[in-house]
């Protein structure tokens, strides 16, 4: 399993506006805030993905989708549409029977 995002730090406040301490507080907000957007590695021996969606649409690189009975992961190269038809006319065709 991954490991948990470690909660930063943040000291008791004084009892007047410091300044030090408001540095601080921001400090401590700031790391947090990189640890949950960059939150490392995953390594799971079970896992259970319920309500996949059938295709890429609206999902962003790196999504996990499914496509039959084949789980997928969004590539910003590779497209799923969520459905394909095309119909055409070539020409025509005159059968004679004699």
């Amino acid at each position: 399993m991954s490991s948990p995002v470690n909660i930063p730090f943040f000291p008791d406040p004084p009892r007047e506006y410091n300044q030090a301490y408001m540095a601080q507080v921001i400090r401590a907000f700031a790391l947090f805030a990189q640890q949950v957007r960059n939150p490392g590695e995953g390594r799971n021996t079970f896992i259970v993905l319920t309500n996949l969606q059938q295709n890429d649409v609206g999902l962003e690189v790196g999504a996990v989708y499914r496509h039959g009975n084949d789980l997928k992961i969004v590539l910003s190269n590779i497209s799923a549409p969520a459905g394909v038809s095309g119909a055409g006319l070539v020409g025509s065709v005159t059968v004679v029977i004699t």
